[in-house]
């Protein structure tokens, strides 16, 4: 095929977005619902669009006729309808306000059309859609007056130091309740700054893509004037989200807290914005594009001070490689010293049921691999899609990554249907309607821009019509791969999950996963925590000696070895964010509650040694972990290289830029055997003869 201008546009676009492309503005006004990267700038067509909780069951005996290509209005969909979508470039893109740019990389928002000439540029190396956000789902337990204990036990606190000096970053949702007693020292809130990117109304938008800063000065006012006049703080300086029990505000309490690991560093946060209604879920961005807006924000706040920053929010999208755009963006972020960041390894890690009612294995099975021995042999997963058990109106993903010497081709079964495909290597089919009006979607692409491998996408579509929504049937869906060309055979898939859908009365789409059969109980980090210089953080069972069921599992599609560290994050009692004042504390479990303690001990070497770089931090955190009693120091797939120890970090963390010079023998001696060496305690002094360390930078 020669490599005109068409052919190009197909290459350097994504297949989601040209799936997206194929469509009319009715169609992205649905699938923005669920599809965070998409949105249509008219709140009339949002609201004219059924909700995707009205659809309907599909019908198994259609009228004739309605297999056909889905139509489209080109026109209106060019006029309607933007796109978030990260941009790979052999040139330096230019700067956009209020968007991100870094030497070829950069963060945009975009037409149709505008991707499309993007798309044309010889400098394009690939545009893709920004990856949807998934929601921190910890098990949350009762609410109650005890107070936690010490994070740490069994170390005195001026062993660890209290972080002062530090800022913490915290990037989540549900809401910062600043105003909470785990925060104040003298009536003053030890948050510096909160970045509601949810807000819509406000002071302090200067600058900003989105929302609104509650600065310092704003809170110290609210504390103020609230008390004159007995109302709550937060009812004078609101958040667009304020849950009770909220999920930031617990984060943060465990990371830095007064109760916390870094009782005396300031804390800077960020609230990402998940809307829940359908309309500003239709009208508004709420994707990865926004982490990382999150991320430049603290940056620029920490300045030239040391910032710990912690994520406890995930993505599920692309080859769980550190390849993506999103994973190398904050690659390049972290090479500068003082900046480190730790992300939550996930919840998915439940493979079945522990009790009748237990559902939390749906939330786990989402990766599944084999290997192909040779040509001519096949192989078949099971694709379960679930909805309600009867139907489902959200859009399902599957992604397959596999080696580049080798060539895979696809084939789909419905439930009760029959084959579609062979699609092979560089053929697609786009939105091809079946007889009961399911949409499907195939690409087989040949060697990814941003690692070379080769890669398969398939979508189910619901039907979305002006005034009817037609579901995907539920049931197992097959999926055959052919082994064509084989030299080394082994591929990895992973649904790309959906949130649980709240119907409105009781009931939910489930999002789909693979069957008892397909699933393979490895490689379930989330995408986000697989880069290279971020920390990979799983959650600890104390009490059972083990990583807990749900915490999510390595290692990368590459081999890498994550998670990094694992950390108490099972039934962790935390501050009760807008609760009862009479219930502070409230318990909560998963690589949410582990991440932001790990964020904390980092912050305690940043404070013992401000210089460590990201790489540094890491390589202290994997040299100093400990390994569960009977096991090794070798790393595994749930718990990484062992629990943290923070006492180790810190008192590591302070030598790691020491250089002794020995004095030279009067005389030769024979060669002694060389001891083993423990570090010194944090603040114990060095009987170095001669030191050498770069100056500390002023913080």
């Amino acid at each position: 095929m020669s490599d005109n201008w068409q052919n190009v546009v197909l290459r350097n676009q994504h297949p989601k977005l040209r799936m997206f492309a194929n469509c009319n503005a009715d169609v992205s006004s649905a699938k923005s619902e669920v599809q965070p990267a998409l949105r249509v700038d008219s709140v009339e067509l949002a609201a004219s669009t059924p909700p995707l909780a009205t659809a309907i069951a599909p019908d198994p005996t259609p009228p004739s006729g309605t297999v056909k290509k889905h139509g489209i209005d080109v026109q209106a969909q060019r006029e309607a309808v933007e796109v978030s979508v990260l941009v790979r470039s052999t040139d330096s893109l230019p700067p956009v306000p209020g968007q991100q740019t870094l030497r070829g990389m950069a963060t945009r928002t975009m037409t149709f059309d505008e991707i499309y000439n993007l798309a044309r540029e010889p400098s394009t190396i690939f545009i893709e859609p920004a990856d949807a956000l998934k929601l921190p789902r910890p098990i949350k337990g009762s609410a109650g007056s005890a107070a936690p204990a010490r994070r740490v036990q069994g170390v005195p606190p001026d062993e660890l130091g209290d972080g002062k000096g530090m800022l913490i970053g915290i990037i989540d949702v549900e809401g910062f309740d600043w105003a909470h007693p785990d925060f104040l020292v003298q009536g003053k809130s030890r948050f510096v700054s909160i970045w509601d990117q949810g807000a819509k109304v406000g002071r302090n938008r200067k600058g900003l893509k989105r929302g609104r800063v509650i600065s310092a000065a704003d809170m110290q006012s609210a504390l103020t004037d609230a008390a004159k006049i007995g109302v709550s703080p937060h009812d004078l300086e609101p958040q667009s989200q304020m849950v009770v029990g909220s999920h930031g505000t617990h984060v943060a309490s465990i990371a830095a807290g007064n109760s916390g690991l870094c009782s005396a560093a300031e804390i800077a946060a960020v609230l990402i914005a998940l809307p829940e209604d359908e309309i500003d879920r239709r009208t508004s961005f709420y994707d990865s594009t926004s982490l990382l807006d999150a991320v430049y924000y603290l940056l620029d706040l920490a300045g030239e001070r040391p910032i710990s920053i912690n994520i406890s929010l995930g993505t599920n999208g692309h080859a769980h490689d550190g390849s993506s755009i999103l994973d190398r963006w904050i690659d390049v972020l972290l090479s500068e010293p003082g900046r480190s960041i730790c992300i939550a390894a996930g919840n998915a890690g439940q493979e079945r049921p522990e009790a009748p009612d237990d559902l939390g294995y749906m939330m786990g099975r989402i990766h599944a691999s084999g290997k192909i021995d040779a040509q001519g042999l096949d192989h078949i997963l099971e694709w379960q899609v679930v909805g309600d058990k009867i139907k489902d109106a959200s859009e399902n993903e599957l992604e397959i990554w596999y080696e580049p010497q080798d060539r895979l081709a696809i084939s789909i079964r419905p439930p009760d249907g029959d084959w579609i495909g062979p699609v092979l290597p560089g053929q697609f089919i786009e939105n091809h309607q079946l007889p009961d009006r399911t949409l499907i979607s195939i690409y087989n692409e040949l060697h990814h821009p941003t690692n070379g491998a080769n890669y398969i996408a398939a979508y189910l579509t619901p039907f979305f019509g002006k005034d009817l929504i037609i579901g995907i049937p539920a049931g197992v869906w097959q999926v055959r791969l052919h082994g064509l060309v084989i030299r080394e055979g082994t591929f990895h898939a992973w649904i790309e999950r959906d949130d649980p859908a709240d119907l409105g009365d009781g009931n939910f789409f489930w999002p789909s996963f693979f069957t008892d059969a397909s699933h393979v109980d490895s490689s379930s980090v989330s995408a986000l925590a697989c880069g290279q210089r971020i920390v990979s953080v799983a959650n600890l069972d104390e009490l059972k000696r083990r990583a807990h069921i749900t915490s999510s599992q390595g290692p990368t599609r590459d081999g890498r070895l994550k998670p990094d560290i694992t950390a108490p994050g099972t039934e962790i009692v935390a501050a009760n964010g807008f609760g009862d004042p009479d219930n502070p504390w409230i318990e909560m479990t998963g690589t949410s509650m582990a991440s932001p303690f790990v964020a904390g001990v980092i912050g305690l070497m940043f404070a013992a040694n401000p210089t460590l770089t990201a790489a540094q931090v890491l390589g202290i955190i994997k040299a100093t972990a400990q390994p569960l009693p009977g096991a090794t120091y070798q790393w595994v797939h749930d718990l990484g290289f062992g629990v943290i120890s923070p006492r180790a970090c810190v008192d590591e963390a302070s030598l790691a830029l020491i250089r002794t010079e020995l004095k030279k023998p009067t005389a030769p001696t024979a060669a002694a055997p060389v001891a083993a060496v423990p570090a010194p305690r944090h603040g114990a002094p060095q009987k170095a003869l001669t030191t050498r360390r770069p100056p500390r930078t002023a913080s």
